[in-house]
């Protein structure tokens, strides 16, 4: 059950008329999550809630299913037409003028942009402004409470020491003269997530070797799966979640070198990739301790700095970092000015990623990641060591 007064709150704090979500054919999971509705339920019939600022909340939904949005507290109201839907729209959003909805001005926080532009131009046609619900959609899908974050926790205590035995695990088959693969290791890896009550919800951990990484969301398989050797570069990237509701997944990704000489180049590209990571977290940290707001956008552009000031801009290729949440890949704040313009506020209670890299095709790469939340004091906590130097795998 949605908790609509806390809504309404946040609606008048941000001078919006009223939060209108709607869903057709499942395509809005954002929705069914704030609302606390089953996505699994196929939508066939277009539905609307409204949530004004003040006033009671309205459900609209066609005749083929009425009982729709039962669940939920308003008023009920139906349609059969499209006529009689827009003559209901209009009736049901009164005298409002701002209206959130999951849209996002030029696309520019495409997670959160899940209403489809004919519905954009319906709702103006009844004359309306739309603004973007992106925050609203922060504070009550992306914002954790203590018992989330201790779910992270948990995770990332077990994530770390799995990481730890993966690396562990080359130099010891290596040492004993037997072939380990960079599969062999994934595989390892989701063997012990299991054993340890944690899921990845049906995603990969990716492990690769020497020019691989290169690609940064390069999908490991039978095929392309390389045998690692002494003199090999290692980029494992892993994560996973306690395997229960609620939990929130834990997510690093970590650089080691097979021997104990690794190439100066490689070095090199390392320690600025972990100085650009440092560099966002010191800049999080002094904003929040002064009590600046920082947006996305800006830490994206303070990482980015640094590996641009070192010559390896255009070897950036993705965001600085992403939301956490129940998903990998959650609907809070990204860092990112880059692939997108993320203007969304870090707030008290959200988790994210911090991880630059350094990608240079057909040679080698980089990436160094961790995950930093929000306390609601507003300190920015990080969960686990931070990798300040490559893992040197002892092997012959």
């Amino acid at each position: 059950m949605p908790d609509i007064p806390r809504i309404q709150q946040e609606l008048l704090a941000a001078g919006i008329d009223g939060w209108l979500l709607y869903d057709f054919l499942n395509r809005d999971a954002i929705a069914y999550h704030v609302l606390g509705l089953d996505f699994g339920k196929h939508a066939k019939r277009r539905w609307f809630y409204w949530i004004p600022a003040v006033g009671e909340t309205v459900r609209l939904c066609s005749t083929v299913e009425p009982a729709r949005l039962d669940a939920l507290p308003g008023e009920k109201r139906l349609y059969m037409s499209w006529r009689e839907l827009h003559t209901q729209l209009q009736n049901i959003l009164g005298s409002a003028r701002r209206i959130a909805m999951q849209y996002s001005p030029l696309a520019n926080i495409p997670t959160v942009s899940t209403v489809d532009g004919g519905t954009v131009d319906l709702i103006r046609s009844l004359g309306y402004e739309i603004v973007s619900s992106a925050n609203l959609v922060q504070t009550f899908q992306a914002v954790m409470g203590e018992e989330a974050y201790h779910s992270h926790r948990a995770a990332g205590e077990q994530v770390q020491t799995i990481k730890d035995e993966a690396f562990a695990l080359i130099g010891a088959e290596l040492r004993a003269a037997r072939a380990v693969t960079t599969l062999d290791v994934q595989q390892f890896i989701l063997r012990r997530f299991s054993e340890e009550g944690l899921t990845t919800a049906g995603d990969q951990p990716m492990v690769g070797a020497n020019e691989q990484p290169a690609d940064p969301h390069f999908d490991l398989t039978p095929a392309n799966a390389h045998q690692i050797r002494p003199g090999d570069k290692v980029l494992i990237d892993l994560w996973a979640k306690l395997d229960r509701p609620g939990a929130v997944f834990y997510d690093i990704t970590w650089c080691a070198f097979v021997g104990p000489n690794p190439p100066v180049k490689y070095t090199e590209i390392f320690h600025i990739v972990r100085d650009a990571r440092n560099t966002a977290l010191a800049y999080i940290r002094s904003q929040f301790a002064v009590g600046t707001p920082v947006a996305g956008w800006q830490v994206d552009d303070v990482c980015r700095g640094v590996i641009a000031r070192a010559g390896y801009k255009e070897y950036f290729v993705h965001r600085t970092g992403h939301s956490i949440g129940q998903a990998i890949h959650d609907n809070g704040a990204n860092l990112d000015n880059l692939e997108t313009r993320d203007e969304r506020e870090l707030v008290a209670g959200i988790c994210f990623s911090i991880e630059p890299g350094i990608y240079l095709p057909g040679e080698m790469a980089v990436r160094s990641e961790i995950n930093v939340f929000i306390t609601p004091g507003g300190q920015v906590e990080v969960y686990g060591p931070q990798q300040q130097e490559l893992v040197l795998i002892d092997a012959p």
